[in-house]
């Protein structure tokens, strides 16, 4: 076994929006939880705040897609889809009586 975790896709239980799930990291981990959809440079600079991070989704023939961190070495023309961590969308308001 190779030790790496397995990038999952469900779907998220609060807005059962599509989400993808991994464990990224080899010593201080994160258990990131992204959404499925790609995002444009435009969209990701819109996207990024302290805390919600854009990931890296590297993918290839032979290999299952995986989340990486998008750092300072990260190539700007970069050829993988990029994507946000997932946040729910805000609830419909509601009345309470």
């Amino acid at each position: 076994m190779s030790g790496r975790a397995a990038t999952t896709t469900t779907r998220c239980p609060g807005c059962r929006a599509p989400i993808l799930t991994q464990l990224v990291g080899h010593r201080a981990a994160l258990n990131v939880t992204a959404d499925i959809r790609p995002l444009t440079p435009e969209q990701q600079a819109e996207a990024r705040t302290p805390h919600r991070l854009i990931w890296c989704l590297k993918s290839s023939p032979h290999s299952t897609p995986r989340l990486r961190w998008i750092d300072r070495l990260h190539p700007p023309d970069c050829p993988h889809p990029h994507v946000a961590d997932h946040h729910c969308p805000p609830a419909a308001p509601t009345t309470l009586f």
